[in-house]
């Protein structure tokens, strides 16, 4: 079969490949966007030849790209034997409402953020995204290769949660990386975490995925003058994913449950809680920085029954990591996960879309509420098992207001 060739417009023929050039003389492999002539990347405005690269991109191009890339994964999926008698044109009307119906006024805001978001990719990645990346390289490559064959051989140690110091080591470049120069993550209130002793981190949660629990234990390694390890408390569904799994339990998270939890306490450790759990990292576009319900109040039994005091955390800018749009329950459940999220670029863009957007993030860690003043039994007692919960609630709420309210953009 011959192979397709790109010709200029007017000449009645369909455009396969981007008409735009590089530097070096290179013509451009991405396909254009539907009824233009160059890729979403080189498209001016006007779609006319001879625009600069760099002109800003419009929204009739962002909507006709993604309408192309929809219609592109949805006829690779088995469709037909998920929802028998379901054609592409009907799933891809179908979401299309349901984003309308899930972003009724703040569709011009999440359309503001994601050009800004293309309009800054370029200078992020060429300023302090690749020399981290770069770095991170080096920092792998040395010297690992007797390490990983020692480990091969089973030669290392953990603790008795599993935490693997040595595994935890050889992934700082990379998490230095992440909060350095992707995230450039801001920390304050840090004094407030005791340099030894016990003490319980509240968090608000977000992102689709957990970054936001990785970045905080983080936060304490790269920030604190006495670091320390943070035992995050993950939920049990992570036990379904084998990688992830190895994953966390190697880097000393455990298991969320009460009995944990005041085990890890009474050993004088820092321990995170995201007592929103899945309703935190499963919210909308439209719910963002909204904190749900603490559920039962459990952490703040645990804290009352330890005496620990409770540090509130927020965490401003995981939000905009993935925008979720849309939640498709019904392939949830075939893929064995709590929901499957619906984002500007997944599952749109395939594994490239699990690629988060380098927001700029603030972490704020706030005055310890004490615990040890409410005296003994006070765990026993709901009303001020849920005056804890609530007084940490609004604080995280509190914080999360007055950082929106500080910060310039989604992106600095």
């Amino acid at each position: 079969m011959a192979r397709r060739q790109a010709v200029k417009p007017g000449t009645g023929d369909a455009v396969a490949r981007c008409l735009a050039r590089g530097a070096d003389g290179a013509a451009c492999r991405r396909r254009p966007i539907v009824g233009g002539s160059f890729c979403s990347r080189h498209a001016p405005p006007s779609h006319g030849d001879g625009a600069p690269p760099d002109s800003p991109v419009t929204d009739e191009q962002v909507r006709a790209r993604v309408e192309e890339i929809l219609h592109e994964t949805l006829a690779r999926l088995p469709l037909s034997r998920l929802f028998p008698g379901l054609s592409t044109g009907g799933v891809l009307a179908a979401i299309r409402e349901r984003i309308q119906r899930e972003l009724p006024a703040d569709r011009p805001a999440l359309t503001a953020a994601l050009r800004d978001a293309f309009a800054r990719s370029r200078r992020l990645v060429s300023t302090g995204s690749l020399a981290g990346a770069w770095e991170l390289a080096g920092a792998l490559g040395a010297g690992t290769k007797d390490l990983l064959a020692r480990r091969m051989r089973g030669d290392y140690e953990v603790d008795e949660y599993g935490l693997d110091e040595e595994f935890l080591d050889l992934a700082r470049p990379f998490l230095r990386f992440l909060y350095r120069r992707w995230w450039r993550i801001e920390t304050t209130g840090i004094e407030n975490i005791p340099g030894r002793g016990r003490a319980l981190l509240v968090a608000n949660h977000s992102g689709v995925v957990p970054w936001d629990a990785v970045m905080l234990a983080w936060s304490v390694q790269e920030e604190h003058p006495e670091p320390r390890y943070v035992r995050t408390l993950y939920l049990d569904w992570l036990t379904r994913l084998p990688f992830l799994s190895e994953l966390v339990t190697r880097t000393g998270q455990v298991l969320a449950c009460p009995e944990n939890a005041e085990r890890l306490l009474q050993q004088d450790q820092l321990v995170a809680v995201f007592p929103e759990g899945l309703k935190g990292i499963g919210k909308t576009w439209r719910q963002r920085y909204r904190v749900a319900r603490f559920g039962r109040g459990g952490f703040a039994r645990v804290a009352l029954r330890t005496g620990a005091p409770i540090l509130p955390v927020s965490i401003v800018g995981a939000e905009e990591i993935y925008p979720m749009l849309h939640r498709v329950d019904a392939l949830a459940k075939l893929a064995g996960l709590p929901y499957l999220p619906i984002t500007p670029t997944f599952p749109w863009l395939g594994l490239l879309g699990l690629i988060p957007l380098p927001t700029r993030w603030r972490i704020r860690i706030g005055e310890p509420i004490r615990t040890d003043v409410y005296g003994a039994g006070s765990a026993d007692r709901f009303t001020k098992v849920e005056e804890v919960a609530n007084r940490t609630r609004e604080a995280i709420q509190r914080q999360i207001d007055e950082l929106l309210a500080s910060r310039k953009g989604i992106f600095r």
